[in-house]
């Protein structure tokens, strides 16, 4: 009569269990990245009133199963529907992103490596990224000085560290002239001052300088080509002002020292060239050549510049080098700001490209522009930025973005797996961590792009199924339910027991 007291007490403790599981369940319904847990159930001891028995042939007897009585129930195991994607809710936070597939964000909490599915990230007063749900750090690589991923062991992303906080300045090494000389422009007759044209560039510093450049026919004409005469106009600072002009202490308008080089020519104005009074500049003479096919109007040639032949640099014919030897006589050639050609080997300088331009009729009107940088995008140079935010991609790399216009990849989060991921242990706060179980964390990591990818500006909501749960609720009610009735039906029974006596 004991017994089936004791099997429904262990039947109540067994729904008690499934049921604060559930409860929980249910609270957690709005929690980021929570997995829902469920419980199962398995027999308990049996106690053996009669042993089973064979058939006996001499006896004529057949064989008897085993007599046994359980005494309940109890719980096997509660599993956590890790591998169940909960889903995503949009927030249109940069700095949020859900994690599509069965990896996990590695964090570090105090001195412990942990594991979670919430990515509602934010950047602490150190300038580390870390997990606003639960405070932890989150963990992964950093970039090297050319912005490439080194993979080692993972380590704190200190994305708003202090040397991030800068983009260091950048040397312009090409711009790249376009657009169309109109061979009927009176602005480009052999006698007119020709059709300007500018190009910008950017020194070691991030200084600006803007080069004003005229264009015109040449004089002399060979067959089967058009030829123009490309000059230096001037060069100008930051501040609007040319580099070649400046004042004595008696407020006249000298020559600051300043040269450059255009091509194979070296341009240094001398006082001469300079008005006194008003600081009017006239450039000395100094002349490029710009061929076009005559023919189809399409670029051919320009000058020849000297550098290297074997084997000559594809600019070669294409363009042309501006060089700023230096803006007085100080701080001239390595020791001034600007990168000095060198001819030996072709690196310095800016390149100026003029294979993008064409020699059509239109109208009567040339249009000419420049854009910084090769016509493969390259060398373009920058001026010193300030971080003025970050952001995260689909590959969990984190990028500076700069007031400078620039983007630099600074890190990159990295992401766990594991081959049994029910195997981790839930350390609260949407915090796991490994067991023996669940396979240990190799401290390495791996990209997200090996298992899947991230939502940016979303977050992984909780996988709970509340139809699911609140079935479960009703069973786990009616199983509790029947289990209390054993116990008062047992008791009923005892008393009864107890009643024969009178």
């Amino acid at each position: 009569m004991m017994r089936s007291l004791y099997s429904g007490v262990a039947g109540l403790k067994t729904h008690q269990t499934k049921m604060d599981v559930i409860g929980n369940n249910i609270a957690n319904t709005n929690t980021v990245g929570f997995k829902s847990s469920s419980v199962n159930f398995t027999d308990t001891y049996y106690q053996m009133i009669s042993s089973a028995s064979g058939a006996n042939a001499d006896l004529g007897t057949a064989g008897t199963n085993a007599k046994q009585i359980g005494l309940g129930s109890m719980v096997a195991a509660i599993q956590t529907n890790i591998t169940d994607q909960g889903g995503p809710s949009t927030t249109n936070r940069a700095l949020d992103v859900a994690i599509n597939g069965e990896a996990f964000l590695v964090v570090r909490s105090g001195s412990e490596t942990c594991f979670t599915k919430s990515g509602a990230l934010n950047i602490d007063e150190a300038g580390n990224l870390y997990c606003t749900t639960n405070g932890a750090t989150v963990q992964g690589w950093l970039a090297d000085e050319d912005g490439n991923i080194v993979k080692d062991t993972v380590q704190d992303l200190a994305v708003m560290s202090a040397k991030n906080q800068y983009y260091e300045p950048e040397a312009t090494g090409a711009v790249t002239l376009s657009g169309n000389v109109d061979p009927n422009d009176a602005d480009v007759a052999p006698t007119a001052d020709g059709q300007i044209v500018t190009f910008g560039f950017f020194d070691n510093l991030g200084d600006s300088y803007m080069v004003k450049l005229s264009v015109k026919k040449s004089e002399t004409q060979a067959t089967g080509v058009v030829n123009y005469d490309i000059s230096v106009v001037d060069v100008y600072n930051s501040d609007s002002k040319s580099i070649f002009v400046t004042q004595n202490d008696k407020g006249e308008y000298v020559a600051s020292g300043a040269s450059v080089t255009f091509g194979n020519i070296t341009i240094k104005p001398a006082d001469g060239d300079i008005n006194k009074t008003t600081g009017e500049l006239v450039m000395p003479e100094n002349i490029n050549t710009l061929t076009f096919d005559s023919s189809t109007g399409d670029f051919s040639s320009v000058t020849a510049q000297n550098a290297p032949t074997s084997p000559a640099p594809d600019w070669v014919g294409k363009a042309l080098v501006f060089s700023v030897i230096g803006l007085d006589t100080v701080q001239t050639g390595d020791d001034s700001t600007f990168p000095q050609y060198d001819a030996g080997n072709g690196t310095g300088g800016v390149k100026v490209y003029f294979d993008s331009l064409t020699q059509y009729s239109q109208g009567g009107t040339s249009k000419l522009t420049y854009a910084k940088g090769d016509p493969d995008n390259r060398y373009t140079g920058n001026k010193a930025g300030h971080m003025t935010g970050v952001s995260i991609d689909q590959e969990g790399k984190i990028y500076g973005t700069y007031d400078n216009g620039m983007k630099k990849c600074l890190a990159q989060m990295a992401v766990a797996t594991f081959s049994n991921p029910s195997g981790l242990e839930s350390l609260g706060n949407s915090l796991f961590a490994d067991s023996l179980n669940s396979g240990e964390f190799d401290g390495i990591g791996e990209e997200i792009s090996l298992t899947g990818s991230f939502t940016v500006g979303a977050l992984e909501m909780s996988n709970v199924d509340l139809a699911n749960e609140f079935t479960q609720m009703i069973i786990t009610q009616r199983g509790f339910q029947a289990n209390s009735r054993i116990i008062t039906t047992s008791d009923s029974m005892l008393e009864e027991l107890v009643n024969l006596k009178r």
